[in-house]
């Protein structure tokens, strides 16, 4: 599995939430976990699942379900979150990212993990409180929100983003 870094688990009497950040793609997935208790979001996971070995899209399709499917057995997330449709520069990418996050969504579903959706630039605004920040600004932000000091892959920082978006922004 991708998983680069296992943090902290909750405990005590605050009800605690674990959210799962999915940020999905033809080549690689990224995933960030978060937990959330009161106001206070930790870090738990992240990582990249690889997806530029397998033989055929249809084969990291399923490796996406696959990885997805033991993360959330071994993590037990309370809620995930992607980003929403976005335009993509072609045809041919945007449809792969579509079946990609479809791929991701219904393996949520599939697990009774319910999954929420958020624009580009209200991901961005709960990281920096702007909107149009640029991706590498929100990187750093998420990084310093959650207190991890070593480097983070994009892809694992973007899910990240989206985890911490869910978690500062959920409706009570």
């Amino acid at each position: 599995m991708g998983e680069l870094r296992h943090l902290r688990r909750g405990h005590g009497g605050v009800r605690l939430r674990r959210i799962l950040g999915i940020d999905p793609g033809s080549l690689r997935t990224g995933y960030g976990i978060v937990d959330v208790r009161g106001s206070a979001v930790s870090p738990v996971a992240w990582g990249v699942i690889r997806l530029e070995g397998e033989a055929s899209f249809p084969d990291r399709l399923l490796r996406i379900h696959r990885e997805l499917s033991d993360l959330i057995l071994l993590h037990r997330p309370t809620e995930a979150a992607v980003e929403k449709v976005f335009l993509a520069k072609n045809a041919s990418s945007a449809l792969k990212l579509g079946q990609a996050r479809g791929a991701a969504i219904v393996t949520c579903a599939a697990h009774g993990v319910a999954v929420h959706e958020y624009s580009a630039k209200e991901i961005k605004a709960a990281a920096t409180g702007y909107g149009g920040a640029p991706k590498e600004q929100v990187a750093g932000m998420v990084a310093r929100l959650l207190g991890i000091r070593e480097p983070i892959p994009a892809d694992a920082s973007d899910a990240l983003a989206m985890a911490f978006c869910r978690a500062v922004t959920r409706d009570l």
